[in-house]
């Protein structure tokens, strides 16, 4: 398995063997491409699920900290927190491959806690939104959750 993530059509790949099995609408960083720490903007380049976090919680489950906060999303929950940056359902936390571009020193990726996680149902996706990481639909992510393992080549291009 490989996940192709492509930040100008927006849209995550799930290939097996060279065959695309899934495809998904996501949305990447506002501020664009780049790899710098405090940026707010998706890493490129070649990485590696370093870990799984959220088996087995509710579709919705609030993550902090890559902890679950005992919370689950609802359209309440979101309006007595506005403008909180949600992380939802599941988190494959990524880490780069190539010191220098995305891995060590101010553009580590796996430092920067940058994630493929959930996001609200109202958040919009196809285009970019997020503060660097890649959200997806709660049902997609775990789908995706499902079906990788730790280690699984993650590809960040435009």
């Amino acid at each position: 398995m490989k996940i192709d993530v492509d930040i100008a059509t927006q849209h995550l790949r799930l290939f097996d063997g060279g065959h695309c099995v899934r495809d998904y609408v996501i949305s990447t960083a506002a501020n664009g491409p780049g790899e710098i720490q405090g940026s707010g903007c998706t890493p490129r380049g070649r990485h590696r699920i370093r870990a799984k976090v959220g088996d087995g919680l509710p579709l919705g489950a609030v993550l902090r900290g890559r902890r679950w906060t005992r919370e689950v999303w609802s359209p309440e929950l979101g309006a007595r927190y506005p403008g909180r940056d949600w992380i939802l359902s599941r988190i494959l936390w990524l880490s780069g491959t190539e010191p220098g571009r995305n891995r060590l020193g101010c553009v580590d990726t796996f430092r920067r806690y940058v994630y493929i996680h959930g996001t609200p149902d109202v958040a919009a996706l196809g285009r970019p939104a997020s503060h660097g990481c890649v959200r997806m639909r709660n049902e997609d992510v775990i789908e995706l959750f499902d079906l990788v393992c730790a280690g699984t080549d993650v590809e960040l291009h435009e």
